[in-house]
């Protein structure tokens, strides 16, 4: 095997480091609009979002964190802050009295529906509007081939 197929071209060094910063930035730029519109972070409405998706089952702390479009690395903290707040709920899992499972209240459906306008504005002003139609769909293929799953 050539030593050279461990090493990043520089045009590959350079993507990189802009696809983070690029990361980055939208979502401070989202978290931003949220903010001022009186919203929690966009750590709520991700975290909400997937309890929804998941349905009356639920989802495990841990299922929660890997089905998150952001990074959660204090899963346990947002999920304090949910449940005080009385988006979500905490209840001990069937298959293990021990583990817990968490599941959407009215009060969070109420807040994703309330969140989304701002945050679908957001997503336009700060990047669909910046994007054809058809860069959109090639940036979405070349993301999904970075994709572990």
């Amino acid at each position: 095997m050539p030593d050279d197929v461990d090493k990043p071209s520089e045009d590959a060094v350079v993507a990189w480091a802009r696809l983070v910063r690029v990361s980055q930035d939208l979502i401070a730029q989202v978290e931003g609009e949220l903010k001022a519109a009186g919203f929690p972070p966009l750590s709520w409405y991700d975290a909400l979002l997937e309890l929804r998706r998941a349905g009356a089952g639920g989802l495990r702390p841990f299922q929660l964190q890997s089905e998150m479009l952001l990074a959660q690395y204090n899963i346990s903290r947002l999920v304090h802050r949910l449940t005080v707040a009385g988006h979500i709920e905490r209840r001990p899992s069937d298959d293990d009295r021990r583990g817990q499972v968490l599941r959407i209240t009215e009060s969070g459906r109420r807040l994703l529906r309330e969140m989304w306008p701002v945050y679908r504005a957001a997503i336009a002003k700060h990047f669909s509007q910046k994007l054809s139609e058809r860069e959109a769909l090639q940036l979405a293929r070349i993301l999904a081939k970075l994709r572990k799953d």
